[in-house]
């Protein structure tokens, strides 16, 4: 019996081909879509789940609310690990990570410029699994100055991760660390990326208020992690918290497998993604694949009209109405088992540019070749029982003699579900045009948006060699020298990253005392050459001398937002004071100016309270700000390169425009936006696919009417107006539907900006017309066909 069925599903196809290929074409793409887009978000969901316990491991965060700032933090400071181990019997280890272990490596004849590497505690491979190439898991970083390198690092240096092992090498001042292990390359899917790790110096630590050390526990078997949570605030009491003074103050512990989706704190280890950015391509996947299963119910039920005498045939022949079901569902299963062998291609041939799309390196073999065509078939044979489910229930249902008739009877209900479809479909690619013309429009705000300084023209590199960063005022004024160079600034720390620093300061009152309380504030360090350079207006009082003189020590500017915080008209002359370590030392600065507020951070963040002062020694100028004169960059550049050179001959750098280091920030947005259009695009591509089918069929059914109206006076322009009709006002009530929804979709996207765009009605407009101009143009082929056909062959044929 399945036999025959599927031999009649088949003969099927091959009879009507038209349709055939209309349902083949959009449930292949829908299916290659939903594929690559599951890919993605089973990535996703992988993160940091390789390693052997990622269940048991937690990232030590802290969360702080005082005097109206607020402190929420990837990092905290290096005394919580041994803190935490000690006082808890459930922690297994405690493993502390510095990120800032990069620099210029020098082995042998070879330099090699690395960022990518941290500081890190011997626990660190007893936690995190890791695959040791060469070396002890055990000892790696147990000795002092020991350094485990990944095999693309030992193969740029050595050739290979045998030769690497037992090397010295050596960072800035010739710093020496040991080779003695060599990994394999940290996997993608992990939210804690390096290339090197570097042992702590001998009894390393800090004061508990120095937050920038990420903290990882391994808990023992057995250990609920809200068993150790409910332990944290008498252990913050005791601790941080006492220091600090401050009363809403908590530790959280963060599952490791939590945080690639479910975190966006201040100073994460890398770009994480989002856990609602996945809902989102969930959701599209899953309209794709709906919009295909749609128009295969709406083209096989339009369709019913020729096969009514075949299902009259058949029971009269002694079909029961569930032998009827089983054919047409196998009819839909064969449709959708075609289809996924043409998505396997399709989707082979497209991952290149999904990959490139997405920034991932995705392959659709990921699970293994068998488990992947056993899992797109049996995905596939759900689709094609959900898609031929309805179509079959309602080709059954027909009466037997008037079946026989060519009588379809009371098929009023089927031709108004067909239309709720169509009505879907096209609402469904209102919202997503919609949608993607408003995260292009945020995007070209924020790279657009007046940032309060002039980032065209600057370029930003960092100096790597301590004993150039004592020649920075040379190395400035002979930049200087050249027409092409429009000011050069020094400064400790850049912006366009959103990784400043901060600190809490105390401010002076009018009777010459300190506040008690703190504000949280962004520490920018610059020299008397940044706001000229940056084209930062000063608002009061005057700039940094030049040259620094006491100015270095003893000089502070505040931007705006500092300014509305502290409530003062004019604060200049007002002293500040901020904790230099525990015991309460302080160290104090005089306010000489007030800057107008400009952002360091991405739009993301809303401007925050600012302080900047000079950098106190030459060792903290580690960044230049070149700004060049317009339409001279490469000119520019290799003057640029060419003086750099006159004082570090054998060192390396990269040079980025400051705009684009702005524009990095947007990354992920800007993923998710072309994400969104093309597959917007394949929406489109597949409800006209049905469109074009079910105005092929309807113009077959009305070509009599058609010619029966011309011959009694309808011009060409009319038939085309009321063949087209009862389209279009389908996509109009689509469109009304479907705004309220993409209004309400974008209005919570943009919340995840500070500064963003507004929501015009004129988008929502524009997308109801280009849909209404695509499905008009989709039918307009079969219209013209009515509507210039010879009226008398129109009548010839019954």
């Amino acid at each position: 019996m399945l036999k025959n069925y599927f031999l009649i599903a088949w003969r099927n196809l091959r009879t009507h081909k038209t349709y055939a290929v209309i349902n083949l074409a959009g449930l292949a793409v829908a299916l290659a879509a939903f594929g690559m887009i599951a890919l993605y978000i089973l990535d996703e969901y992988s993160y940091d789940r390789y390693h052997t316990r990622a269940n048991s491991i937690v990232r030590v965060t802290q969360h702080t609310r005082w005097n109206g700032n607020e402190l929420h933090q990837a990092t905290v400071s290096a005394p919580f690990a041994p803190a935490l181990q000690a006082a808890f019997p459930e922690i297994e280890a405690a493993v502390r990570i510095d990120m800032e272990g990069g620099g210029v490596i020098t082995a042998g004849s070879k330099k090699l410029q690395q960022g990518n590497i941290i500081y890190a505690d011997k626990s660190l491979f007893t936690i995190f699994s890791y695959t040791f190439l060469e070396g002890d898991a055990t000892t790696a970083l147990a000795a002092p100055q020991s350094i485990v390198v990944d095999r693309s690092t030992a193969q740029r240096l050595f050739g290979s991760p045998e030769k690497a092992i037992g090397q010295t090498i050596y960072f800035d001042n010739n710093y020496p660390n040991t080779i003695t292990g060599v990994i394999d390359d940290v996997p993608a899917n992990s939210h804690l990326r390096f290339s090197a790790v570097r042992s702590f110096n001998q009894g390393y630590t800090e004061g508990w208020q120095n937050f920038h050390i990420y903290t990882y526990l391994l808990l023992k078997k057995g250990v609920q992690i809200n068993q150790l949570q409910a332990k944290m605030p008498a252990f913050a009491q005791a601790t941080i918290q006492s220091l600090m003074k401050v009363k809403d103050y908590s530790i959280a512990l963060q599952p490791l497998t939590d945080i690639h989706l479910h975190s966006a704190l201040s100073f994460e280890a890398g770009r994480n993604g989002s856990i609602n950015r996945v809902y989102m391509f969930m959701v599209i996947a899953g309209l794709i694949l709906l919009i295909a299963m749609i128009n295969y119910m709406n083209l096989t039920t339009a369709r019913a009209a020729t096969r009514v005498k075949e299902i009259g045939v058949r029971k009269v022949s002694g079909s029961s109405r569930t032998h009827l079901i089983g054919m047409l569902i196998t009819e839909a299963l064969l449709a959708t088992m075609l289809a996924a062998v043409l998505a396997i291609i399709l989707a082979k041939a497209l991952m290149p540019w999904f990959n490139a799309l997405s920034g991932k390196e995705l392959n659709i073999w990921r699970f293994g070749t068998a488990n992947t065509i056993l899992i797109l078939f049996g995905f596939s044979a759900i689709t094609g029982l959900i898609s031929g489910l309805y179509p079959a229930l309602f080709l059954s249902a027909f009466k037997t003699v008037p079946a026989l008739k060519g009588q379809m009877g009371g098929v009023a209900a089927g031709v108004r579900f067909r239309k709720a479809l169509v009505v879907f479909q096209f609402a469904v690619t209102v919202v997503m045009i919609s949608c993607s013309a408003i995260i292009y429009r945020q995007l070209q705000f924020a790279l657009h948006q007046n940032l309060g300084f002039n980032k065209e023209q600057v370029v930003t590199f960092h100096i790597n060699s301590k004993q150039v960063r004592s020649q920075v005022a040379a190395i400035k004024s002979r930049l200087l020298q050249n027409t092409v160079i429009e000011g050069v600034a020094a400064c400790g720390n850049p912006i366009g990253n959103n990784d400043l620093g901060g600190l809490g300061y105390r401010f002076e009152k009018e009777d010459g005392s300190f506040t008690t309380a703190t504000v949280a504030a962004q520490e920018l360090m610059a020299d008397a050459d940044y706001l000229p350079t940056m084209d930062i207006k000063l608002l009061y009082g005057r700039n940094f001398a030049t040259g620094g003189g006491a100015d270095k020590y003893t000089a502070a500017l505040i931007n705006e937002t500092m300014q509305k915080k502290l409530g003062i008209a004019n604060p200049v002359g007002k002293r500040i004071q901020f904790a230099i370590n525990d015991a309460g030392s302080t160290d104090e600065r005089t306010i000489v100016g007030v800057v107008k507020d400009f952002n360091t951070y991405s739009l993301q963040h809303k401007v925050e309270p600012l302080v900047m002062v000079m950098p106190p020694v030459s060792n903290m100028e580690d960044n230049l700000y070149v700004k060049i004169a317009r339409g001279r960059e490469q000119e520019g550049l290799a003057w640029l390169d060419e003086v750099y050179k006159q004082f570090d001959a054998t060192g390396t750098t990269e040079y980025h425009f400051l705009d684009d280091n702005f524009a990095r920030q947007y990354e992920t947005e800007q993923k998710q936006g072309s994400i969104a259009a093309s597959f917007t695009l394949l929406a489109i591509f597949i409800a006209c696919l049905g469109l074009f089918g079910l105005a092929t069929f309807t113009a077959a059914q009305r070509t009599k009417e058609m010619g029966i109206r011309k011959v009694l006076g309808a011009d060409t322009s009319t038939i085309l107006r009321l063949f087209s009709r009862d389209f279009i006002w389908l996509v109009a009530l689509a469109s009304l539907i479907a705004v309220p929804f993409a209004w309400m979709f974008m209005h919570n996207w943009l919340q995840g900006f500070a500064y963003r765009t507004t929501i015009q009605w004129w988008l929502f407009a524009g997308s109801g017309l280009i849909v209404a101009v695509i499905a008009l143009v989709t039918i307009s082929f079969q219209a013209a066909k009515v509507a210039f056909s010879n009226p008398v062959k129109s009548l010839r044929n019954e």
